[in-house]
């Protein structure tokens, strides 16, 4: 097999893998209320967790991974998560178990997010192609939240809301992250070109730092932060909208994830190709618009839902248990795209610290927008919950032109 095409499908699986077990923390969120009577303000702690462990860790490790080796860190990373997994079955009948298995998995994310995102660079050769990359892995990413979602709701009892069966899942999740490092052994990676020769990794460390100050970085930053708080706010609070607010049961609230995800995963591998033939400014401004306009359309087919009297199932469900999940097409190409604008618009040896920032800033708006939404839901209902995405997506779009502008400097600087 072709050196580039194993490497690339490496990746891509390793993300995915990290898709499904980050991205579980939707399910999670609903589970730990019902199992342990956990309230929804204290269940959004997990998403912090989750990210704040992301940030750090990233913020440390991404000017150091080169020089420990990207594949090397990526290895350590999976055997860490494969572990905590499998404790989670065994162990795991209190709440803070599930802090701990997140924040574990956020600092292996760290490292794998940036890993990947510094490799996307060593096997593209121009922008068009990273861009394109970027985006498929990004796509193949949300197929891993689509069948995660899917596999957990199989786990789910709806009858018993105590029962810790759902915890047997951990055993797959352990498994997976045992085959995705046996795949990444067999990949052959010249890393090369991300490591700078005849400098220290203290140095290296006071660079990315520098790197904040730039003004390409800030506007990046902003953009990159409102669009995670957006895109978390709906993937990590969408199990818990279906039960409370459209009354469908929890495993189909489960479900909803996987549908969100897959159209998600549509959206990412379409901007893959479109994205050779569409300049990027327009493709994200076009897709942030029509997100406005899809919350704008469905939130108010949520009030004065028909009463049903039986069990609610996919196919006798509310129109708006179909048409919500069709926003992520729209919310899926924005942030592979402006990441790989960014990437691309730097040297290769400085991408492995631009994409330990990307994971930094993108943890704290997935942070923010988490527990901004768990609160206002708790508080003023799962509808004005989500109504509250609009001030971020106009934000986003005012952003977006002050990124671009930062870009073409910085092309012809």
């Amino acid at each position: 097999m072709n050196a580039k095409l194993l490497i690339r499908l490496s990746l891509i699986f390793n993300y995915m893998v990290f898709a499904v077990l980050l991205n579980s923390v939707g399910a999670v969120i609903l589970q730990v209320q019902r199992t342990f009577d956990v309230t929804k303000a204290e269940a959004s702690i997990l998403e912090g967790f989750k990210d704040l462990p992301i940030a750090i860790f990233s913020f440390v490790v991404a000017s150091f991974l080169p020089k420990i080796g990207l594949k090397r860190g990526m290895l350590i990373a999976l055997g860490l998560v494969a572990g905590m997994c499998f404790i989670m079955p065994v162990m795991a009948n209190e709440f803070w178990y599930f802090k701990m298995l997140f924040a574990t998995v956020g600092i292996s994310f760290a490292v794998i997010k940036v890993s990947v995102f510094a490799m996307i660079g060593l096997v593209t050769d121009d922008t068009k192609e990273h861009s394109s990359l970027m985006s498929t892995i990004e796509g193949f990413f949300m197929i891993g939240v689509l069948l995660g979602n899917v596999f957990f709701s199989l786990f789910v009892n709806d009858a018993d809301p105590r029962s810790t069966a759902w915890l047997s899942i951990y055993w797959y999740l352990g498994a997976l992250s045992v085959v995705a490092a046996l795949f990444l052994l067999l990949a052959d990676v010249n890393e090369s070109a991300s490591k700078r020769e005849n400098s220290k990794a203290w140095d290296d460390f006071v660079e990315m730092i520098k790197l904040v100050a730039k003004p390409l970085v800030l506007v990046f930053a902003a953009s990159a932060f409102l669009f995670v708080l957006i895109e978390q706010s709906f993937m990590t609070w969408t199990p818990t909208f279906y039960q409370d607010v459209l009354k469908v049961p929890a495993s189909m609230g489960i479900q909803a994830g996987a549908v969100l995800a897959g159209a998600l995963a549509v959206g990412r591998l379409l901007a893959g190709v479109i994205l050779k033939r569409v300049h990027w400014l327009t493709f994200t401004l076009t897709s942030t618009v029509l997100v406005g306009i899809c919350v704008l359309l469905t939130l108010p087919l949520t009030q004065n839902l028909p009463e049903v009297t039986e069990t609610i199932t996919w196919f006798n469900a509310p129109f708006v248990v179909y048409l919500f999940p069709l926003l992520g097409v729209f919310l899926a190409p924005i942030y592979p795209t402006i990441n790989s604008v960014v990437l691309s618009a730097l040297p290769k040896y400085m991408q492995s610290s631009m994409s330990g920032l990307i994971v930094v800033f993108s943890a704290l708006g997935g942070t923010t927008g988490s527990i901004i939404t768990g609160n206002i839901f708790e508080r003023y209902g799962g509808t004005n919950a989500f109504y509250f995405s609009l001030i971020p997506i106009v934000a986003l779009c005012l952003i977006l032109f002050l990124l671009h502008k930062q870009v073409t400097k910085q092309q012809h600087a």
